[in-house]
């Protein structure tokens, strides 16, 4: 068999130069029959080898009978069905080969994508890197955003995956950074979003606020939102390499600084940057609306005398002048704030940490006010007790008479019981 440059010279010679077969095969050294073979040939010379043949062939009919009635059956129960012995791996091969002829394919179609329609968001957390508090590394969520027309990333650092976190999250990168509002919010199955096709409360509250959808894909389908898929991978591979963070303000001020140089890189999908289609993406959207969603964690709890409240699996202070009283809690990305009767009562930074106390010094001085106060009114409402040896004086028993009016009654009562006495003796004598 001649070779690929052999077989292209020899057609060359007879076709542009007009050589005949004889004079081919001595220039080319190789014998007529081998030039007249090459001349007949339209395609490439390529060898090919008889198959010799696999141990599995003999079991291939049992093979496809048991994929027929179930083509999801694994390749270690079909081993077992069909009583295979010998290398697994072999086995797999086939298994494979011919699965495809009876599972049903899902194929995913390229998605063409409307500017200011879609923003896919999804989670994505790095390694436990972040530190929190002394000695205490945690992986906290980092919410990532996409337009999916324009490829615009957003993405901010979360304190957890919480109803009231994700929804501040995705209302910080929507007003702060793309400054508008898409048609329709993509998520997955994310519990703090909703699950089983069902919105949660906060998730329903705050697409209604902003007039604008959040579609809930199904499970298992990243296909679905693969332009956020592939973000979260770009931030994996570009972003965290390499870096130290000091705390999780840290991180989101370098993932800040990071992200404009991100958006300026060419996208294969679009042939451009990010950054210059993402203002034809946000003037196709919604603007954002007059009054901002009700977003983060909020509660109402009444003030006990540990003038403490307890917030997502923290303790913060509150000025203790309002124990008894109703106060309304409200915790966002970055601080914890209590009120009571709309005046501030207590103002923290939130502790992204568990299971931790936060005091204001401040609270600590007007408890310990308020305790000696009340204290001191308890001691001057017990009458002092009158020393031993000491002189008390006595009231005559005519003033409880004057009092309670006992005098003339008495007198009059005297008086009766003399007389009817008297009457008695008289009637002895």
């Amino acid at each position: 068999m001649i070779n690929v440059e052999d077989w292209a010279e020899i057609r060359r010679l007879h076709r542009s130069e007009g050589m005949a077969i004889k004079a081919i095969a001595r220039q080319v050294g190789v014998a007529r029959n081998t030039v007249r073979a090459a001349l007949a040939a339209d395609t490439l010379p390529r060898y090919e080898r008889k198959p010799a043949g696999s141990r599995v062939d003999a079991y291939d009919g049992q093979i496809r009978a048991l994929l027929a009635r179930t083509p999801t059956m694994p390749a270690s129960v079909i081993a077992e069905r069909i009583g295979w012995e010998h290398s697994a791996s072999v086995l797999r091969a086939r298994v494979a080969q011919l699965r495809p002829l009876f599972a049903p394919a899902d194929p995913a179609d390229r998605t063409e994508y409307q500017a200011g329609e879609i923003v896919q968001c999804d989670l994505w957390f790095p390694a436990k890197i972040v530190p929190v508090s002394p000695g205490v590394m945690v992986a906290p969520p980092v919410l990532t955003m996409v337009a999916a027309w324009s490829g615009f990333i957003m993405a901010v650092l979360l304190p957890s995956r919480t109803t009231g976190d994700l929804l501040a999250g995705m209302w910080h990168l929507l007003a702060g950074t793309l400054g508008a509002v898409p048609k329709t919010l993509v998520w997955d199955n994310e519990a703090g979003i909703g699950q089983h096709h069902r919105l949660t409360v906060g998730a329903r509250a705050f697409a209604g606020t902003l007039g604008t959808r959040i579609y809930q894909t199904r499970p298992r389908d990243p296909e679905a939102k693969g332009v956020v898929e592939r973000a979260n991978g770009y931030l994996q591979t570009s972003f965290l390499p390499g870096r130290a963070f000091a705390s999780p303000a840290d991180f989101n001020t370098q993932l800040e600084a990071w992200l404009p140089r991100a958006n300026q890189r060419v996208l294969r999908r679009t042939g451009t940057q990010p950054g210059l289609r993402v203002g034809t993406d946000a003037a196709a959207m919604m603007d954002l609306p007059p009054v901002a969603p009700s977003v983060g964690m909020t509660d109402r709890v009444r003030l006990g005398r540990d003038y403490y409240v307890r917030v997502l699996g923290n303790d913060y202070s509150v000025d203790p002048s309002v124990i008894g009283r109703f106060v309304d809690i409200t915790a966002g990305l970055t601080t914890v704030t209590v009120t009571c009767a709309g005046q501030v009562v207590a103002a923290h930074e939130r502790c992204w940490d568990v299971r931790r106390t936060i005091t204001d010094p401040a609270h600590v001085t007007t408890a310990a006010a308020l305790r000696q106060a009340y204290r001191s009114r308890s001691a001057a409402a017990i009458a002092p007790a009158a020393k031993a040896g000491a002189l008390v004086g006595v009231r005559a028993l005519s003033d409880y008479d004057d009092l309670f009016a006992l005098t003339t009654a008495a007198t009059t009562s005297v008086t009766t019981v003399a007389e009817g006495t008297g009457r008695r003796l008289e009637a002895v004598r």
